[in-house]
């Protein structure tokens, strides 16, 4: 009797799993496979075709636009790196402060359209014109967040009984920060510099409120184009962004869970 009660809430639960991740993901699998439809109508499939990646390849103004994301989310990804982890490294080893801790994951909860509003304002009283610059300011201001969380995980799992024996041996902290901590924690800060990648390639409410007349990113070019009515093209944008982000976070989350691996096979931090 009780197997059997336990074989039917199996079944139950997983029939619970197809239908969320059904729900989840089958629109994707839609927007991926009819941006591969060659009428470009959602009503009928016409067969395969990529002419769409095509046009979206030859339109200037989405080129110009996918260029400006990249060119963010290489400096936000630079600058968040640099600050999350001096950030993590602080709040691990010398700031014990359950207040700063929860104040640095403050703008990660506040709501996007919330912080977008806060940026606009303090950059229009700081009377600086918004542009690429502001996207990238405004950005790093959550990326960075992201990157000390994990970064600060990845220190968790750190002996530092490794650190203590090369400063025995003779070396100087410095020297021990970037021979020893820096090289094994290297994982996570990678991890950590691929999701802010990602955020910043495919962010768009702040973006949208602290970018220029002249300064587009992608999804907000994207967004100005649905307006407009849903065409193929941006069907083949939409994908494009989709793989982007998808791959980069599948990156970043094998990174991190091998450097997990690895540090609890040698043991957590004392």
């Amino acid at each position: 009797m009780a197997r059997s009660l336990a074989s039917r809430r199996d079944r139950v639960l997983a029939g619970l799993s197809v239908l969320v991740y059904g729900f989840l993901y089958v629109p994707i699998l839609v927007l991926v496979a009819l941006s591969f439809n060659e009428t470009g109508r959602p009503s009928s499939w016409g067969g395969f075709s990529t002419q769409w990646y095509g046009e979206l390849l030859r339109s200037d103004e989405l080129i110009d636009a996918f260029n400006n994301t990249i060119k963010v989310a290489l400096a936000v990804t630079l600058i968040s790196t640099v600050i999350g982890t001096l950030l993590a490294i602080g709040l691990e080893r010398t700031v014990k402060s359950a207040v700063l801790d929860s104040a640095l994951f403050l703008p990660a909860v506040v709501p996007d359209i919330v912080l977008a509003i806060g940026l606009l304002s303090f950059f229009t009283f700081a009377q600086v014109s918004l542009g690429l610059h502001t996207i990238v300011a405004a950005h790093v201001v959550f990326d960075m967040i992201f990157v000390a969380a994990i970064v600060r995980t990845r220190l968790g799992y750190f002996d530092r009984s490794v650190e203590e024996a090369a400063q025995d041996l003779g070396a100087s902290k410095i020297a021990t920060f970037f021979r020893v901590t820096f090289p094994l924690i290297m994982p996570g800060i990678v991890a950590g510099a691929l999701v802010a990648f990602t955020l910043s390639f495919d962010e768009f409410i702040i973006a949208y409120f602290t970018t220029g007349p002249t300064s587009a990113t992608f999804p907000i070019k994207v967004y100005s184009r649905i307006r407009f009515g849903l065409t193929p093209v941006i069907n083949a944008a939409a994908t494009v962004l989709l793989v982007v982000s998808f791959t980069t976070i599948l990156i970043a989350v094998a990174l991190n869970g091998r450097a997990a691996k690895r540090a609890l096979e040698h043991g957590p931090s004392r």
